[in-house]
């Protein structure tokens, strides 16, 4: 995989995301999805931290911050949770 994969991939979830909320008539699109951007991947960074401690972990991979991008908290959360059946 090559070194800016990522970037690129982070770059057109946010354009795509921008584009979401623009069609959903937002009065700031470009700050929702910023915010949704983030948070998404600081909770999956949080988690990872907190491993240690708790012994739940999530690996990182492009597939894992990609669902963390588009989803959000919630996809985290779904992660920890299908992490933990399976």
């Amino acid at each position: 995989m090559k070194w800016y994969f990522l970037p690129v991939t982070v770059l057109a979830s946010f354009i795509v995301f921008i584009i979401i909320q623009k069609i959903s008539k937002n009065k700031r699109p470009c700050k929702r999805a910023f915010i949704s951007l983030v948070s998404g991947l600081s909770s999956l960074i949080v988690v990872d931290l907190l491993s240690v401690f708790t012994g739940v972990y999530i690996p990182i991979s492009l597939l894992s911050i990609l669902i963390s991008i588009v989803l959000g908290i919630p996809g985290v959360t779904s992660m920890l949770c299908i992490n933990l059946i399976f």
